[in-house]
């Protein structure tokens, strides 16, 4: 990644040795530049340098306006190509990291304050309502490290707007929001050796691990200001409406509403994240696979919300098939996500896609 000297952090790596009017480079590739280092660049009025796309600490690097070679690498780099596109990187990193802080400060057995969640969580919240399609590409952003705290801000954003497509009034998608959030803050009770379990988990393992709702209820059915519709739809994010979940095995009649806006939301960005435990799919398969193969476990209309969402906001928008070939969606002719009409990058040549034929969508790009 070419990026400008100012542009450049501490824990930044070299992916190309800096030169200047001799052999000896300035500094070496591969070093991790400190603040000492980035001074000098500047001093030696370095133009450009190359660093790799991720820091020393493992997180991504996101630069403010990072210089572009040409336009398929910034496509090739989640389609990075305006100032908003990098405000929205930016904003949901941000906002992970602020829930971070909150979640270790819970670790360390302060209480959760749900004016501070707001606060946390509600901008961010109303920054993607207003700027939907930033919903397709959320899921690129979460990690494997870390992922507890990329899953709990992509689930509140999408439940939040599920539930605003719904229908619901403010009042209710903001608790949607704040249900997605805490929902999986009980997993802090679980024995790291198995949240990190990179194998199947055992019999008693999995039982501990769906322990977690009722966990999550205990730590905050004693906080002030939380509402019953948050308590309840953390409490049975996992339950499902044929009985199938956990922790309760509750039947449809026992189920809050808004905890199965959570639950949509929940499973969705789980399966389409990359895990310790399983590799991201990609979006369009996981929502045919809500509305066919999972049918009856999940309500309906949050489900064909998902859906309708998903296929406007998609309309127009660029993607990697499972091909290697790359494509525009023009259009979603029946009930299969996963196969829209689309057209063929280069050629202009408009096909359905068929999976039989190994025309998936793979990602967007």
């Amino acid at each position: 990644m070419k990026v400008l000297p100012t542009q450049l952090e501490e824990g930044c790596i070299l992916s190309e040795a800096v030169m200047g009017q001799t052999d000896i480079p300035i500094i070496p590739n591969k070093t991790i530049l400190s603040s000492q280092h980035i001074s000098m660049l500047q001093t030696f009025l370095i133009s450009t340098v190359e660093v790799e796309s991720t820091l020393a600490n493992g997180e991504k690097f996101y630069p403010i306006e990072a210089v572009k070679d040409s336009l398929e690498e910034s496509k090739d780099q989640l389609n990075v190509e305006s100032k908003r596109d990098i405000e929205f990187i930016n904003y949901y990193h941000d906002t992970v990291k602020h829930y971070k802080r909150l979640y270790s400060e819970w670790q360390s057995g302060k209480r959760v304050e749900i004016v501070v969640v707001k606060k946390c969580l509600i901008p961010f919240i109303e920054y993607m309502i207003d700027h939907p399609k930033n919903f397709l590409n959320m899921h690129q952003l979460s990690q494997k490290d870390g992922y507890m705290y990329h899953h709990a801000i992509a689930v509140a954003c999408l439940a939040a707007f599920l539930a605003k497509k719904l229908h619901y009034p403010k009042a209710d998608w903001v608790q949607a929001g704040i249900s997605g959030a805490l929902a999986d803050i009980g997993m802090m009770r679980i024995p790291n050796r198995i949240l990190s379990k990179k194998g199947p988990l055992s019999s008693l393992e999995l039982k501990e691990v769906q322990k977690h709702p009722i966990y999550s209820y205990n730590m905050l059915s004693q906080i002030k200001g939380i509402s019953k519709p948050v308590l309840w739809s953390v409490l049975q994010h996992h339950e499902r409406i044929d009985q199938s979940g956990y922790p309760l095995g509750s039947n449809e009649a026992k189920l809050h509403p808004l905890s199965q806006v959570v639950a949509v939301a929940d499973v969705f960005h789980a399966m389409t994240s990359e895990r310790i435990y399983s590799s991201k799919q990609s979006p369009y398969k996981v929502i045919e696979h809500l509305g066919t193969e999972q049918f009856g476990k999940y309500d309906h209309r949050v489900v064909q919300t998902l859906k309708n969402s998903y296929e406007q906001l998609s309309i127009g928008m660029k993607v990697r098939l499972q091909n290697g070939e790359k494509a525009e969606i023009v259009f979603f002719p029946n009930q299969h996500t996963n196969n829209p009409m689309v057209r063929r990058l280069g050629t202009d040549e408009v096909f359905q896609l068929k999976s039989e034929h190994f025309y998936e969508i793979e990602e967007m790009m």
